[in-house]
């Protein structure tokens, strides 16, 4: 910020990587305690106003949680600060909001893509046969029924990657999912015949996998996504012609 002297903004960072690099030299892991406040002032050198500072920011990361009257803790490590910046990305983009959505429709679909073979192979039959559940709740449900359809489609796509057994990619098809849901809302028009290609692009994503066709399950993806595409370009045919 403007008041910010640069040498003060600078300590403050200096404090920042100082707890994070505490917390892999100590190998800690989420929910682990961190020293206290005093400690960290004087292992790190640091004022408590700096010490406070850097804990919020770290706060704000998921790489720290404050519980307050317990202390503080080795956060979640999650990436809701990614997704909370991609999200505001895709609702304050300056340039075209439709873009951004339409790039993280291709980064969601690529990052499936990419991993089609190993799932195809990986796929156990009983993690098929939930996903079979899964799809089975969206044509219940229905879309315009409460958060049924949505907690399924959620589930869905996290259990796609369960078999690969990465944490790493579990957190980011879970961020990308998240933040298209906050987005798509923005765009009009999720009609009946969308939400039954929806289901059925699912069912075909399953049947594919079941069969060993990685053809067919990268095939079903892409009608996956099609609805949403055409959405977009909706959107944006709107848009333009408001302008």
């Amino acid at each position: 910020m403007s008041g910010t002297r640069p040498g003060r903004q600078l300590l403050r960072q200096e404090v920042v990587d100082g707890i994070k690099r505490y917390i892999l030299e100590e190998r800690l892991r989420p929910g682990d305690p961190l020293p206290t406040e005093p400690a960290l002032c004087e292992a790190l050198g640091a004022s408590r106003s700096s010490v406070r500072e850097a804990v919020k920011i770290l706060n704000a990361l998921d790489i720290v949680e404050v519980r307050h009257g317990h202390g503080t803790y080795v956060g979640r490590l999650s990436l809701s600060a990614l997704v909370e910046s991609l999200t505001f990305r895709g609702l304050l983009s300056p340039d075209d909001d439709f873009q951004v959505m339409a790039d993280l429709v291709d980064v969601r679909e690529l990052f499936e893509r990419g991993m089609a073979d190993r799932i195809v192979t990986l796929l156990t039959p009983e993690q098929l046969d939930a996903l079979d559940g899964l799809v089975a709740t969206m044509r219940e449900t229905g879309a315009q029924e409460g958060h049924g359809f949505v907690d399924a489609d959620r589930a869905f796509h996290a259990l796609l990657v369960a078999p690969l057994g990465n944490e790493l990619i579990g957190q980011l098809s879970m961020a990308f999912w998240d933040v298209y849901t906050i987005v798509a809302p923005h765009l009009d028009g999720f009609t009946h015949a969308d939400e039954t290609a929806t289901v059925t692009a699912h069912q075909n994503i399953v049947d594919a996998a079941r069969a060993g066709d990685t053809a067919g399950f990268m095939q079903a993806l892409g009608e996956h996504y099609a609805p949403v595409r055409r959405r977009i370009s909706e959107a944006r045919a709107r848009d333009g012609a408001k302008g």
